[in-house]
């Protein structure tokens, strides 16, 4: 039976680790900010998804303690059954989603889903948390963390797109059409990107982001 619900949380794990935790939000942003820095394909996809993955496990870190603590731990013991364990298992994944959605302020998404499967809700009702389904909640939870990451996105857009529309205005006024203003703009991205340590900003404020 243990190796039978090991083989089981393999199988998911890849589903669990996008949907339920940080790592889409990370993912998100770190592909949007190569995209604005115009580097092609540098720094290279499966270097964005290392660091993502291992900022994913720092995020995670306190929520996995406590599933292995509450559920893991009992249920190898023998002290608890699976239906428990499960149960368990899913509750700090759901104060985790819970707490991402709250703090960027996306309840509606909740609501959303939630009156899709049961219906619209009566004029100033409340939704508990106990009321939303798991499923409901992970739909929930992917939507935030996407608008979440995308306006993180936009505001890592807009010191690049500034200086393309500068280099572009250059080129423009000297007369040099034909030269592609990203082969002038880049350089001095990058250069802006190191001197401001770019990458520690981005990084501190992705892991201060969640809650």
């Amino acid at each position: 039976m243990r190796i039978f619900v090991l083989m089981t949380v393999l199988t998911v794990a890849p589903s669990i680790l996008i949907m339920m935790t940080s790592f889409t939000r990370i993912m998100v942003v770190l592909a949007l900010l190569r995209q604005a820095m115009g580097t092609q394909q540098l720094p290279p996809g499966q270097v964005l998804t290392g660091l993502a993955l291992i900022m994913t496990m720092l995020v995670m870190a306190p929520t996995w303690q406590k599933m292995k603590a509450d559920a893991v731990d009992p249920y190898l013991d023998g002290k608890i059954g699976q239906s428990e364990a499960y149960d368990r298992g899913v509750m700090p994944l759901r104060d985790f989603m819970f707490k991402q959605i709250e703090t960027a302020g996306n309840e509606e998404h909740v609501y959303l889903f939630s009156e899709y499967m049961h219906g619209p809700m009566p004029d100033g009702a409340r939704l508990e948390r106990a009321n939303v389904g798991t499923a409901e909640l992970i739909s929930a939870f992917v939507l935030s963390e996407l608008k979440t990451s995308f306006i993180m996105g936009f505001k890592i857009y807009l010191p690049f797109l500034v200086i393309d529309m500068v280099v572009s205005s250059i080129l423009i006024s000297m007369g040099m059409m034909m030269l592609p203003p990203v082969l002038i703009s880049l350089p001095f991205k990058l250069m802006l990107f190191v001197l401001a340590d770019g990458w520690g900003l981005v990084v501190g404020s992705l892991l201060h982001s969640f809650a």
